[in-house]
């Protein structure tokens, strides 16, 4: 196979709390998913017993990084934001080459990766996250005095990371699951995706870099090559692990799911996993933009080659002239779009298994084809159609495919959109797609979709997160495991946490947070109330 020369100088070794560790247990390599070429270098995999090294730093790194003083702690954040930034375009090529990506949709994923890093440093500053409650002592309450109750919320311990296929940078060594977790004062250990193991080493060494220049424990984060299947269910189990992050599918992640629950203590996996992000279609809207819509599915769709988590894998459009023309319009369209190349040779393999079951199908068709794209592992995007009684009779037709694939669902009316939405799994998205004259058919389906998904969209795409203070990305299972969390957003540090109460502690052996001169400087709700310190 054409072997590619290395780039930014990679070592092909994990991170143990700051040191290249070579691995006992043979080597894998980046594969580039445009000609099935190996990259060097190759990757060496660690032992079960060099994994316990570095879960066993982590747990060291706990106790002093939990309790970092918060503008040390945002500093972290934003060197390691910094030392990513700073890999710049070796970085952006070698993911470029490990995914087959454009350099563009790389660009702007760094950005997002470093804009998330400083966003959790924000929070840090901010320290609203750590929940701070005070009920002053009322000895004089009758008919039982109330004692002094102080309450803060701590960080889990030491969490596993899991890089996602998809978003080899903001999904990934530095990405949301990590960045959220070290900003709760969680070490990281983070099992690298042996499909971009260059692009995870650069970036592991952005971050052991910057907890280095900062004086930080070194176990506060490690990089680890290994087999999922072995090491990284070894990961899941290993005793100083407190909790999971993971964005893949959702056989991998259940199997994370019953690990993490076996175990003597039973900790948290936080997975994301399984979402088809259902559209509505509404006749106004149709009869106004039908051409528009088109344009904007078709783009949706076979964006990144439809390996977005938020890929519209089903689309429901009203029966009647209308529908048909927009349906005309789109197969026009995805006849001139040609696959593109996915991320590694089995996720191809695996959207084209997923096209051919859909297609045997009793009572699908095939609405429109792309073109096979140039490169080896490039798919030509689909289109099926079928009708409102076929998809809720079928489970199969529930099934996400992990590329541009989706189906068109004809609808007839209102209540039947309704029982469409009622039969649904879980979903990371749901969208609508409305006028104002629309608003009387698509309100009952609101408080469906509520039960059924983290975000409802109207008049946009579910394609692009906003990563922000308001944003969920998450959902009822089988989009991820837990539907009260999001793995994008502020609110994703939530998860790495737990609360502690503190009953009449004296205040020089109370945790900075709860101290009555509040040094930190937090906003606290005193008695129910919100207090600011002066």
């Amino acid at each position: 196979m054409p072997v590619t020369t290395q780039i930014a100088n990679l070592a092909g070794h994990s991170i143990i709390a700051g040191q290249q560790t070579p691995g006992e247990a043979g080597t894998t390599h980046g594969i580039n998913p445009a000609t099935g070429g190996e990259l060097s270098p190759a990757y060496s995999l660690i032992t079960e017993a060099q994994l316990a090294a570095a879960t066993a730093a982590a747990e060291e790194a706990f106790e002093s990084f939990k309790e970092l003083e918060p503008e040390a702690h945002a500093a972290f954040l934003e060197q390691a934001a910094a030392n990513v930034e700073a890999a710049g375009q070796d970085l952006i090529s070698r993911a470029a080459l490990e995914t087959g990506l454009p350099e563009a949709r790389l660009t702007g994923e760094l950005a997002r990766t470093t804009g998330q890093l400083r966003l959790f440093a924000a929070v840090v500053r901010q320290g609203d996250y750590r929940g701070v409650r005070i009920d002053p002592a009322l000895p004089a309450r009758q008919p039982v005095p109330r004692p002094d109750i102080r309450q803060r919320k701590i960080p889990l311990g030491p969490v596993a990371v899991f890089g996602a296929s998809n978003f080899p940078l903001a999904f990934s060594t530095a990405g949301g699951d990590t960045a959220s977790a070290l900003a709760a004062g969680c070490p990281v250990v983070f099992k690298a995706h042996n499909a971009h193991p260059g692009t995870s080493e650069i970036v592991g060494r952005a971050i052991a870099e910057a907890a280095r220049d900062l004086g930080l424990h070194p176990g506060v984060f490690s990089l680890i090559y290994g087999p999922g299947a072995s090491i990284g269910q070894a990961l899941a189990k290993d005793p100083a692990i407190k909790a999971v992050g993971f964005t893949g599918s959702r056989s991998a992640g259940t199997s994370l799911m019953a690990t993490a629950a076996a175990r003597p203590e039973p900790i948290p996996v936080y997975a994301e996993m399984s979402s088809i992000n259902p559209v509505f279609l509404f006749e106004s809207a149709l009869r106004s933009e039908a051409g528009e819509l088109a344009g904007a599915y078709v783009t949706s769709l076979t964006g990144s080659s439809g390996q977005l988590c938020t890929n519209p894998g089903l689309l429901f459009v009203p029966v009647g002239k209308d529908g048909d023309a927009f349906v005309v319009a789109v197969r026009h369209l995805l006849a001139q779009a040609h696959g593109a190349t996915m991320l590694t040779p089995g996720i191809a393999r695996s959207c084209r298994e997923g096209i051919d079951a859909l297609e045997g199908q009793d009572g699908v068709e095939v609405v429109a084809r792309g073109v096979e794209g140039s490169t080896e592992n490039a798919p030509a995007p689909m289109v099926f159609g079928t009708d409102v009684p076929t998809f809720m009779s079928n489970t199969v037709l529930q099934e996400e495919i992990f590329g541009a694939a989706s189906l068109v669902v004809r609808y007839h009316s209102a209540a039947e959109l309704v029982a469409a939405a009622q039969s649904m799994e879980g979903q990371l998205t749901a969208t609508l797609l409305l006028t104002e004259e629309d608003h009387p058919v698509a309100a009952p389906l609101i408080p469906v979709l509520e039960r059924k998904v983290g975000r409802i969209i109207a008049n946009g795409w579910p394609t692009g997160v906003d990563v922000g203070n308001a944003i969920v990305h998450g959902g009822p299972f089988p989009a991820t495991s837990d539907s009260r969390t999001t793995s994008v957003g502020t609110l994703a540090i939530e998860r790495f946490l737990r609360p502690v109460a503190y009953q009449n502690i004296p205040n020089g052996l109370l945790p900075e947070p709860l101290r009555e001169d509040n040094p930190w400087n937090l906003t606290r709700r005193v008695e129910g109330i919100i207090s600011q310190h002066p």
